[in-house]
This record gives structure tokens, C-alpha cells and sequence, in this order.
């Protein structure tokens, strides 16, 4: 424990054993060909007195679209539900609109017997690039002018809103990921998941939404990175500092055995020995100097006692050579931020954190709100804010930094999950916790459990009714026929038809007998084009790095179905075709290209047979296939494709 102590390691049996007594997902099957996939957890931490079926709270509900039978290529996940996520009262409304109201102000007075509302719709992740867009032009060239009142209540009304909804979806992606982490069978494919956890951490950037589904395996791996630099940077900052100042270390693990937080105790012994001295470095650590704090002689808040050995290291308290140490908690530190540890909780000055949390928010608001002026408005302000920037972020004060929002979701799930900390401390930590909150809209521990209960009961019983999540599939259903009967021009009039009227407004076609084939075949072609384009921009050799049946098997699906293939089939597979060596994947491409129908598939071939740097083989390969193609256009034949796989022989 002391601070030399290095990063604990969790065993694999140890995660597994650990999750899957803390974690457990339930399919509920919705009628007309849908499954509610909801991940619930026991809330050990949170209710440690309870029996072990009173423990487990519903957290995440998924829903997949699977169109009623079983192939994983159809499937269409839709709406993600953060059970704890619930409407605000007008209590809390009027208090979200507040200018620098930065507070709770309690829990909802009464439970939620009302389906949450979805915090995304991952079938749609654009439409929440368009409201983002549309609001703030509303804001700006509508609110903004009748004056700073206006403009400083709708302003911050959105703020919280949106950090209201960002903190929950950070607890869902949280759950998510130690779900990801069981052994066994999951609920979820590889890809599924990837989609899921990069959605939701798009939701923070304002173009989130736009971006490509090839992309989404690579930023969640690359983010993931990311974290892991950040919590190893940090856990080995916040370790040196409390080792040089003769604090103790003590890091908090979620179950997956990943360090989230950590702590800083003090001896009694060390107090004593170091009274009034005046040699302390708050650098990084941004507390003030515990030897020099007269609260801590007469401490009369939590304190332990710990058995450590010769080395600093926690043991048995009947082991030899233990030695009892008095202990008293001086901080809780977050470890996901970029740049340094987050102070969360300061044990001796309950309002530390809160001020630390405020000053980027006061400042942001002053100077957006009041001032009407922004970073980039004039030369003066925005070398002010970059010195500023540069100065809190290199010197390690934690002041103007970027917010603990993110740190703080993850701690309120830990407290839940972990037991490892005592219920005095649990309670201790998690009452000073909610004071660093900024957002009226905020409840507590106690009452989210609740409330996830209470929602998700709502939620099966929406689902179980015919009139309820079965017609909204099937409402979902219509509308995503839009895109097979109409051009983009008509779909983006139907857009801006939606952002104008609030989303009230959504095209749907008629339901036809033939919907769910129709939707089928255009899902798998989705999903087997995506699959190309991940195999065609991949960077390393598509022959090492990806199954070539797996390839075989999309390629031949595009081909029996290219009359209803796009353009981004035609680039993928023409692109397929300069990357690969092996002669049956270029003969399949080229087959492909010559069923698709459109003309930029004619054109693929063209620039193909044309190719100087294409061997002759190929470039006549590429001809003839444009030539039948061209003949078979002019007269249609009866035969029509299928969807049986082509066989094709291999060049001589």
C-alpha cells in the first residue's frame, strides 16, 4: 500500500470468476422478430446488507432488430437505454436553466413508471449531428439576440441537458466493457460490440455521428489505447508524488481488475514524526499540506486500521512482523484524464473538488454568456486562453481542465460493483461525491438503483405489449424502407423535414407483404459491403490478416444481388481487386463487378481492362466480363441469379 506498491494484476480466472458473479445479461424476445438484450449488475457495493437476489439492478437494455430468424447479417441494432437515465422534473428543468446554478438539488421526488428514454438510436447515429446543428443555430440567430438572460438560460439549460445524457452513457460504456470482458458466449459479436462502444463515445463529438461504420473497430481500439496510456500515466504520477511526500497509495479496481482510481491515506505515525513541516508539493496533488493541518491532530472523521510489514505492503493482520497502522483518507483521484490526475474528493475540504470542477465551467459561461465573446474572436483572447491552457495543463494545477464528468460516472459505478471498500468509507466517499456534481439533474446512488427497477419493469411491459416496442420496430422498419424507394434528394428533404419539425416528423412507406425480404437483402448487403471495405482499406495484407472464405462469402452475395448493389460495393470490390494476390478473390471480384448493375460498376471494369499496371490476364478478364456484361444489358436473359455460390476456375 505504501506508494512503491506497483499496478495490481487480476488473474484471467480471477476477471471471470469476478464479473460473472457481478454481471448477467437477459433476452427478452419482442414479437414481430426482436430481442430486448439487457445486461444487469449486482450491486454489491451499493447494497451490501441485501440478499443476493435483491442486489441485482437492470443498468443497459439493447435493442436488436432481427427481422425474426436467426442470421446474425440481418440483424439491426436500434436503441440503447441507460436505465438509470430518467426524465428530469420540472423541478429540476426550472433549475437546469438557472445561469451558474451549479448544484444538486436532490432526487425526483417520485420513482418512474415510464419506459426511459433512449439515449441512442444506433441504427440513425447522424440524426444526432443535425439536431446538435440545428439547435445551435437556433441558439445563436434566435435566443442569442433577446438578450444575456435569455441567452445565459437556454445556454446552460442545454449544457446540462447534455452532460446530463453524457454522464449515463459513460456509466452504459462502462457496463458494456466489463460485460465485453466475460468469458463464454456472449450476446453480442465482435463487431456488434465495437459499433455499440464507438457510438457511444461518439456521442461526445459534435460530427460523431457521420462517421463511417468501416471506422468504428479502429477508433474504439485506438481509443481504448488512449485510456490505458492516460490511467498508466497517471496511476505513475499520482504514485511518485505521494511517495515523495510520504503518503500512502492506494489504487481502486473495477471487476475486470482495471485501475480507475486511486487513493491517499496518511499514518498518524507520519504525523506525529512530520508535524509542521513546511517542505510539501501540492504539484499534481492539489490538496493542501497535511502537515501543517491542525484538523488532522484532532481527526475526527473515518479513519482504518491497516497491517502493513517492513516493506510498506498490506498483509494479514496475523502475520508475522504485522504492524497496525492508524490510517486517515486525505483524496480520491480520478485516473482517465488526458493530462493529470482528477482530484474527486478531498476528505478535509468537501467544496476542494466542486472548485477545481467550476472554474473551466464559470469561465466558458462568462465569457460565452455574458462577455458574447469566444476563444477565437479576437488575437488578445485567444493567446490568453491558450497560455492559460498551456500553463494549468503543463504545471499540473488542476484548474481549468477538462471536466470530471467521465471520471466521476465511472467512480459511481465502482462504488456500486466494489465492495472492497467499507460501507462507512463507501458512504463517506459517495456523499462528497454528489457535492462535486455541477447538474441539477443529477440523482444519487441509492435512488438510480431504484429507478433502473422501476424502468426497466416499465420497459419489459412496453415490450411485451403488441401496441408498444413491437409497432415502434415496425414503424422503424417502414422508415428504413425510405431509403430503397427513394433518391437522396427526397431523403434529405425528408431529413430536414424531421430536424425542422423537432423529429416529429418521420417519412414512413407503406407496409407491403414483401418488407421483411426486401430489408433482409438490403441488410446483408450492408453488412457484406461494410465487411469489404474494411477488408479493402485494412493495412495489412488482405491474404494474412482476413479469412478469405469470409471474403469469398461476401463477394458472392454482392454478385447474386447485384442488381440491388451500390456504389459503395462497386468501390470496395474494384478496390478488393488491387490489393489481393490470390487469382480466385480477383476472379470473384471481377464476377462481381460484371452482375452489378449500376453503370459505375461498368466503369470499374473499364478502368480495370484499361490498367497498365493490371497483367494482361486480367486486363482481358476485365474486358470480356464488360463485353457479357454489355450483351446481357442489352438482352436480358430469363435466368435470373440466385443466390447460390458462383464457380469460378482458377486462371491458367
Amino acid at each position: 500500500m505504501r506508494a512503491q506498491t506497483p499496478e495490481p494484476k487480476l488473474s484471467t480466472d480471477q476477471k471471470v470468476n469476478g464479473l460473472s458473479q457481478i454481471l448477467r445479461l437477459e433476452k427478452t424476445e419482442v414479437s414481430g422478430g426482436a430481442q430486448l438484450l439487457t445486461v444487469h449488475a449486482r450491486l454489491i457495493g451499493l447494497e451490501p446488507d441485501k440478499d443476493e437476489a435483491e442486489q441485482w439492478v437492470p443498468l443497459v437494455s439493447i435493442l436488436r432488430d432481427t427481422l425474426g430468424d436467426p442470421n446474425r447479417e440481418n440483424d439491426r441494432l436500434r436503441y440503447v437505454w441507460p436505465l438509470t437515465y430518467t426524465t428530469p422534473t420540472l423541478k429540476q428543468r426550472f433549475a437546469a436553466a438557472i445561469p451558474f446554478f451549479y448544484t444538486r438539488i436532490g432526487n425526483k421526488n417520485k420513482g418512474s413508471h415510464q419506459p426511459p428514454p433512449p439515449a441512442l438510436d444506433l441504427a440513425a447515429p447522424e440524426q444526432e449531428v443535425w439536431n446538435k446543428l440545428f439547435w445551435a443555430a437556433l441558439q445563436n440567430m434566435l435566443l442569442d439576440p433577446y438578450g444575456m438572460a435569455i441567452k445565459a438560460s437556454t445556454s446552460t439549460y442545454r449544457k446540462n441537458t447534455s452532460d446530463y445524457r453524457k454522464s449515463h452513457i459513460i456509466r452504459a460504456l462502462s457496463v458494456l466493457t466489463l460485460y465485453q470482458a466475460m468469458k463464454g458466449e456472449s450476446a453480442f459479436t465482435e463487431s456488434e460490440m465495437a459499433e455499440i462502444q464507438s457510438r457511444l463515445l461518439l456521442t461526445d463529438k459534435t460530427f460523431g455521428g457521420l462517421v463511417d461504420d468501416t471506422k468504428l473497430q479502429s477508433f474504439y481500439a485506438r481509443t481504448a489505447t488512449q485510456t490505458k496510456d492516460a490511467r498508466g500515466h497517471n496511476w505513475e504520477l499520482l504514485r511518485q508524488r505521494a511517495e515523495a511526500e510520504s503518503l500512502y497509495f492506494e489504487p481502486l479496481l473495477m471487476p475486470d481488475g482495471s485501475a480507475t482510481h486511486a487513493m491517499l491515506w496518511v499514518s498518524k505515525n507520519d504525523l506525529i514524526r512530520k508535524q509542521g513541516s513546511s517542505g510539501y508539493s501540492g504539484r499534481f496533488l492539489n490538496i493542501s499540506n497535511p502537515w501543517t493541518d491542525n484538523r488532522l491532530k484532532k481527526w475526527e472523521g473515518y479513519e482504518e486500521t491497516r497491517y502493513l510489514d517492513a516493506d510498506g505492503q498490506p498483509i494479514a493482520a496475523d502475520a508475522p512482523g504485522a504492524q497496525a497502522i492508524e490510517m486517515i483518507p486525505l483524496a480520491l483521484y480520478g485516473l482517465d484524464n488526458p493530462k493529470i490526475p482528477m482530484l474527486l474528493v478531498d476528505f478535509r475540504d468537501t467544496y476542494n473538488p466542486k472548485k477545481r470542477e467550476m472554474s473551466r465551467r464559470v469561465l466558458n459561461d462568462v465569457t460565452r454568456n455574458i462577455l458574447s465573446v469566444s476563444k477565437y474572436s479576437s488575437m488578445p483572447i485567444f493567446l490568453g486562453r491558450t497560455v492559460l491552457d498551456f500553463v494549468t495543463g503543463r504545471r499540473g494545477i488542476d484548474l481549468n481542465q477538462p471536466s470530471r464528468l467521465q471520471t466521476y460516472s465511472q467512480l459511481k459505478l465502482l462504488l456500486a460493483l466494489n465492495d472492497s471498500l467499507g460501507p462507512e468509507l463507501r458512504d463517506e466517499v459517495n456523499g462528497r461525491l454528489e457535492n462535486v456534481s455541477l447538474n441539477p439533474f443529477e440523482n444519487d446512488l441509492d435512488f438510480e438503483a431504484k429507478v433502473a427497477r422501476e424502468q426497466y419493469a416499465a420497459l419489459k411491459s412496453f415490450a411485451s405489449d403488441p401496441n408498444g416496442l413491437a409497432a415502434k420496430v415496425e414503424r422503424d422498419r417502414r422508415a428504413e424502407l425510405t431509403s430503397l424507394e427513394h433518391g437522396n434528394r427526397a431523403q434529405i428533404f425528408f431529413r430536414v423535414a424531421n430536424v425542422l419539425t423537432f423529429g416529429k416528423y418521420v417519412h414512413r412507406e407503406e407496409r407491403t407483404p414483401d418488407m421483411e425480404d426486401r430489408l433482409d437483402v438490403a441488410r446483408r448487403l450492408d453488412y457484406h459491403t461494410t465487411f469489404l471495405r474494411m477488408v479493402a482499406k485494412s493495412s495489412v495484407e488482405v491474404e494474412i490478416g482476413w479469412n478469405l472464405d469470409d471474403i469469398r462469402r461476401s463477394l458472392d452475395f454482392i454478385a447474386a444481388h447485384g442488381d440491388k448493389a451500390g456504389g459503395a460495393a462497386v468501390s470496395a470490390t474494384g478496390k478488393l481487386f488491387e490489393r489481393t494476390r490470390d487469382n480466385e478473390l480477383r476472379q470473384l471480384c471481377l464476377e462481381s463487378l460484371t452482375r452489378i448493375t449500376n453503370n459505375k460498376a461498368r466503369k470499374e471494369l473499364i478502368k480495370i481492362s484499361q490498367n497498365q499496371n493490371v497483367d494482361q490476364f486480367w486486363r482481358n478478364v476485365a474486358e470480356t466480363n464488360l463485353k457479357r456484361r454489355d450483351e446481357q444489358t442489352q438482352q436480358p436473359i430469363a435466368a435470373t441469379v440466385t443466390g447460390s455460390p458462383l464457380r469460378i476456375g482458377q486462371p491458367q
